[in-house]
């Protein structure tokens, strides 16, 4: 772009940024797109060559922008809004969708083991809790918990498969 042209386009900055800040209802949006839209016009070097098209052409290159810029917030806002239905939603409960063999197979652990998952994977107590209820040390009680999960792991590969190595969810196991 010849630097008549930059000149022009600079001048009309304001003028440039009180139109898109219309259309976008963000004067610091506004500000990012005029900036992209200079730096990838100016670059380009795409400008019509009469300076009297220069001000209407990059009006409609802002307006594509600001155009475009809505479009994707509005496919983000839509995604946003399904992913937040999806989490209200009562209709498929992480419990239910978490493969069933786990509570079976933990009833197979040593029964210090199926005790710690339990109280602090199922019920939400802090391992230091734990500790405190079982009258054992926090450093105790979390080898204990350690040694749980590991235990269950080991117990869900050889029960499930490879349905174990890929978090256990939607298990069709028997």
């Amino acid at each position: 772009m010849k630097d008549a042209a930059a000149e022009t386009l600079v001048a009309n900055h304001r003028a440039f940024l009180r139109f898109l800040e219309r259309r976008l209802g963000d004067k610091a949006l506004a500000e990012d797109v005029l900036q992209e839209a200079f730096a990838k016009n100016l670059e380009k070097g795409s400008a019509p060559r009469d300076d009297e098209a220069l001000i209407p052409w990059f009006y409609r290159a802002l307006r594509n922008a600001a155009i475009d810029v809505k479009r994707r917030r509005g496919a983000a806002s839509r995604a946003l809004d399904r992913f937040a239905h999806e989490l209200e939603s009562d209709d498929a409960p992480t419990e239910t969708t978490v493969c069933g063999c786990i509570k079976r197979l933990a009833t197979t652990l040593k029964p210090e083991y199926a005790d710690a998952l339990q109280r602090v994977e199922v019920d939400g107590v802090s391992v230091k809790d734990y500790a405190t209820e079982r009258d054992i040390t926090a450093t105790n009680a979390a080898v204990r918990v350690f040694r749980a999960r590991e235990a269950l792991r080991k117990q869900l590969t050889k029960s499930c498969g490879t349905c174990a190595k890929h978090g256990c969810v939607d298990c069709s196991c028997e």
